[in-house]
């Protein structure tokens, strides 16, 4: 098959390994950076210009949007799906996970279990919204942050009113939820191929943080997932229709929470971790599934 991964850096981690398993198993492999596309509408021919070329040869592509691109990155995406290529994930899924919002509301309609959590329109009654979650201390989320980025603790009614204040100042949206202090600055990383758990990490947070991102410095550990573990991390991925993703848990005293679905989850830890070839299980998911 001719392999198609959509990333800006073919020197990543995830980008490489995806590369070596997939001609390992002897397809063509190919770096495409998402930007550097052009897409072309018109009837009943959508086609994709790269460079020098039409890209009317691929037979499956692989998302690595970046947070950053992901407006123009899911376009090409798309663009492809008009086209009858196969993704690992579908432009859709991509946008859904990245919306925290969105993606809270369809996991809670799902019925699976995660901190409270509010979002309301800038409101300057922060007692009331933190009545909802518990009181302080609560975890002040933007909607659009990754990697622990644009999240913060809040320990006191004060300190939740001077975060959501200067958010609000930026006009810039924000979750407030739950902290799960019995966590302790972990959290779970399952990570799913096909619908099911290929591998799981624990991630513990550098002492005096409470964020575990292997990004700021967290350590990461092979865990086994117990059954409601296992369950939780497989129905949220089904919620969001994501084949292919990281799913972060909270282990609570109510029983697992989650955390966050991540639609281009990194391969570097959780393969350190668990000595698991995740990104051979990518490829051959592919070859299952392409029509």
């Amino acid at each position: 098959m001719n392999i198609v991964i959509l990333s800006r850096n073919s020197q990543l981690y995830s980008t490489r390994r995806l590369i070596e398993e997939g001609e390992n198993r002897g397809h063509d492999v190919e770096v495409i950076d998402p930007l550097k596309c052009d897409i072309i509408i018109e009837q009943e021919k959508p086609t994709i210009y790269y460079k020098d070329r039409y890209l009317d040869y691929v037979d499956a592509v692989i998302p690595r949007i970046g947070a950053s691109v992901t407006f123009y990155g899911c376009a090409v995406v798309r663009q492809f799906e008009m086209m009858n290529v196969f993704t690992t994930v579908t432009s859709d899924s991509i946008i859904r996970s990245r919306d925290k919002l969105r993606s809270f509301q369809r996991l809670s309609k799902a019925g699976v279990g995660m901190p409270k959590t509010v979002f309301t329109n800038y409101s300057r009654d922060v007692e009331e919204v933190l009545d909802h979650v518990g009181g302080p201390p609560v975890i002040i989320k933007l909607l659009e942050g990754t990697q622990g980025l644009g999240v913060v603790l809040a320990e006191s009614k004060n300190a939740a009113e001077s975060v959501l204040e200067a958010f609000n100042g930026l006009q810039a949206r924000a979750l407030v939820q739950e902290f799960i202090a019995e966590a302790k600055g972990a959290d779970l990383r399952a990570l799913i191929v096909d619908g099911q758990v290929v591998g799981a990490m624990k991630r513990q947070g550098k002492e005096g943080e409470f964020r575990s991102n292997l990004h700021r410095g967290g350590s990461a550990n092979l865990i086994k997932l117990s059954d409601d573990e296992l369950k939780l991390a497989i129905k949220a991925a089904r919620a969001l229709k994501l084949p292919v993703c990281g799913v972060d848990m909270l282990q609570s005293a109510r029983g697992p929470l989650i955390m966050e679905v991540n639609s281009t989850p990194g391969l570097e830890g959780i393969e350190g971790a668990t000595q698991k070839n995740i990104a051979r299980a990518i490829i051959t998911y592919i070859e299952r599934n392409r029509k």
